[in-house]
């Protein structure tokens, strides 16, 4: 026997444990530096002020290009109701509903939308949505409905697209 392998066979019986080892999901303690991290360092925007004001018309202005853009990840209650990988995802994906997501401001929050969360799965939309339908989103955000009120998204429902 070459002595390269007498070097190497000890050393793989020793990584042997560890073959087909899953990444565990983050703790409690992780999560809260990860957390501040984005809130406090990485995700800009903070002091960006929406130009669009509430109103009825803006918030179903921000739903619709919410379903356009974003319902596919977050179904159509920005929620993740009917989203079969939602959870699934590493890390998973926050119902946009969650104190984690309403404590953004809404300059943080165009300033996702615009540039993505790397490498969370999040992409940027800087260039597919305008300025205005990104502002329209965020208002939408802070006005989503009950969840499940607006059931799954096509794409997961087995509807027809063309109805």
């Amino acid at each position: 026997m070459h002595w390269r392998a007498l070097i190497a066979i000890p050393a793989c019986l020793l990584c042997l444990p560890f073959a087909g080892c899953k990444v565990a999901p983050a703790g409690k303690a992780e999560t809260a530096i990860l957390e501040w991290t984005k809130h406090n360092v990485t995700v800009g925007g903070k002091k960006d002020t929406n130009p669009i004001k509430a109103s009825a018309e803006t918030i179903e202005a921000g739903k619709v290009a919410f379903g356009f853009y974003c319902v596919v990840c977050h179904g159509r209650d920005a929620q993740n109701t009917g989203v079969p990988f939602a959870k699934n995802m590493s890390p998973p994906l926050p119902s946009l509903a969650s104190d984690d997501v309403q404590r953004y401001t809404d300059g943080q929050l165009k300033w996702i939308i615009e540039n993505g969360i790397s490498p969370s799965g999040m992409p940027a939309s800087k260039g597919i949505l305008s300025d205005d339908d990104m502002w329209t989103i965020v208002v939408y955000l802070r006005h989503l409905p009950p969840a499940g009120s607006l059931g799954e998204p096509r794409a997961y429902s087995g509807e027809e697209y063309a109805k």
